[in-house]
């Protein structure tokens, strides 16, 4: 049975950072840092212009000396406003009225709260108490397309169902001056703040992706990959750390992706916008070229690194300038692990 993914719901919080803003955050915080030069160098080509933040760049719990409680506090509240939005624009976009979901997903890894967002979200959207859930909060940047291939399953399993998907990350929580590292300092300027929300049906709501069945999804974890990317907490707030290693952690998958997409051609594909050379390097192995690769290019360019929500607003962006009705597409995401999740499908329109 397939599945169709609906138009998302992208929100953004109100304060707008440029990358300019945070070199002069950075050397104002680090003056004597010996590497300063060549991490101002490093952010200024990271392929990022401006990202958006829920509290200004000066707030404590960004820039400031906050500690993990008020950190975590801001963090869940902000992603739960953002969450709210996001999931209250889709539905009305496509005319469901909350009582008439099913299953909601969720991905948020940013800040921490017992319960979750799901819970959370079911108060506040008005879904039935009996609604299904699946709340995702370790998954971070595949979370995404890790909470669509959940839907997808769920609509397999229960034929009829329509599934409410919903990404939120706070990532400006992992700003943090206590990191000096020059991996710490380019995720300074490398994530932004967002929520992100859609539908999975078995019948279309519109245009979108079609997914054939469960088969079409992938999941891979790399390994002995563990610290590669992972996060941290301790009293001073959220932190993100990588090694070396996490440079080529995407090409190492590569061979692993290829050899389960096999012979098929792909004309259009939705990259997490990990980094410049994650969406290169992934576009080059599936034989597509930057004009293929746009939207997820201009979402790091203009919003960063999303977290979790970058492929639904990649998905997005791809509405506003669809490919072909049949065309073949792919989503690929990366998060920490390493891990891999996709899904192949063909353009409903």
């Amino acid at each position: 049975m397939p599945a169709y993914i609906a138009r998302p719901s992208t929100v953004f919080p109100a304060h707008k950072v440029t990358t300019a803003e945070i070199a002069d955050d950075i050397r104002a915080h680090h003056p004597n840092h010996q590497r300063l030069a060549a991490i101002l160098r490093i952010i200024a080509n990271t392929g990022v212009q401006t990202r958006y933040f829920t509290r200004p760049l000066t707030a404590p719990t960004v820039s400031g000396d906050a500690g993990i409680s008020e950190r975590a506090t801001a963090a869940f509240t902000d992603a739960l406003d953002l969450a709210e939005q996001a999931a209250l624009r889709t539905l009305a976009a496509h005319r469901v009225a909350a009582t008439d979901v099913n299953a909601i997903i969720t991905t948020h890894s940013t800040g921490w709260a017992v319960p979750g967002l799901d819970i959370h979200l079911i108060d506040r959207l008005g879904l039935r108490p009996n609604v299904r859930r699946i709340a995702l909060t370790t998954m971070a940047c595949a979370g995404g397309t890790q909470a669509l291939i959940r839907a997808i399953d769920m609509v397999a399993a229960r034929p009829g169902s329509t599934v409410l998907v919903v990404a939120a990350e706070v990532i400006s929580a992992v700003y943090n001056h206590q990191d000096t590292a020059v991996e710490h300092m380019i995720y300074k300027a490398l994530f932004g703040d967002s929520a992100a929300a859609t539908l999975v049906t078995d019948q279309p709501l519109g245009p979108g992706l079609r997914i054939g069945s469960p088969a079409d999804t992938y999941e891979h974890v790399l390994p002995h990959s563990l610290t590669r990317y992972q996060g941290r907490a301790d009293h001073t707030g959220f932190h993100f750390d990588s090694t070396k290693e996490a440079l080529s952690a995407a090409d190492d998958v590569l061979p692993y992706l290829l050899g389960w997409l096999g012979p098929r051609i792909v004309d259009f594909a939705v990259i997490h916008p990990g980094s410049t050379r994650i969406i290169t390097d992934t576009a080059a192995a599936l034989g597509l070229d930057a004009h293929d690769t746009r939207h997820s290019t201009d979402t790091l360019t203009d919003e960063g690194n999303l977290g979790g929500v970058s492929v639904l607003r990649i998905l997005e962006r791809t509405h506003v300038e669809p490919p072909p009705a049949g065309a073949a597409g792919v989503t690929v995401a990366y998060g920490p692990g390493f891990t891999t999740a996709a899904i192949r499908g063909t353009w409903h329109a």
